[in-house]
């Protein structure tokens, strides 16, 4: 399988994808359009992975746009799609669904709850990595994935084939140590009080690794 990642800022890679990748000895290619302008080709690509970064699918910027243009050309095509956190956004708005601001902002780790059962091994509660402020509609043909304490709309399903987080269940320690070191400042305002050095040195759920496969197992069966 043919593998395409879109990253949107270097502090935010695929981590437990890429594992998950490399244990199935799929092709994983990574992209960085807010840098090179460059996006897979549609044909080369047979799942497409959406990561977040710190930019709103509000922005105008062109590749934005290009994501998007991408983005329904696989929907066309009914290829298996994952987003997170920016990536699940641009899904939601490429389908007419609107991004707006959170109920709250959300930086560190808190629980989110699972809403349906269409995924098999996922438990009714985990912790996650939170690090927004904006969330999705959720596509009136989709199922409601998940939920916060904080923001209802966390996730959806949708197709047997895509599925748009709002939170992180990629991130490694090491990436969780990454994203802190390059965008501490991020967690001033959060509505979860919790300093660069609390999320840091939170563990990683092991269960989250196990997740994340799952959600890919499920969209690309």
């Amino acid at each position: 399988m043919r593998i395409s990642v879109l990253q949107h800022t270097p502090s935010e890679g695929p981590g437990a994808i890429a594992l998950w990748s490399q244990a199935h000895q799929h092709e994983m290619t990574i992209y960085h359009p807010y840098q090179f302008g460059r996006l897979p080709e549609a044909a080369d690509t047979d799942l497409l992975v959406i990561l977040g970064g710190p930019m709103s699918p509000n922005d105008d910027a062109p590749w934005i746009h290009q994501e998007r243009e991408l983005i329904q050309t696989l929907l066309a095509a009914n290829k298996p799609m994952f987003g997170a956190c920016f990536g699940a956004q641009q899904i939601a708005k490429t389908l007419g669904y609107a991004v707006t601001a959170a109920e709250a902002k959300e930086v560190g780790w808190a629980k989110v709850y699972r809403q349906a059962t269409t995924i098999p091994g996922i438990p009714a509660t985990l912790t996650a990595l939170h690090w927004h402020q904006e969330q999705f509609a959720i596509p009136a043909d989709a199922q409601w994935l998940f939920s916060s304490d904080l923001v209802r709309n966390q996730g959806f399903v949708m197709r047997h084939k895509i599925v748009g987080l709002q939170f992180h269940f990629e991130p490694l320690a090491d990436d969780v140590r990454t994203i802190v070191a390059n965008d501490a400042a991020y967690t001033n305002g959060s509505a979860l009080h919790q300093t660069p050095a609390e999320i840091r040195e939170h563990p990683v759920p092991k269960e989250n690794q196990t997740v994340m496969a799952a959600i890919l197992d499920y969209i690309t069966a």
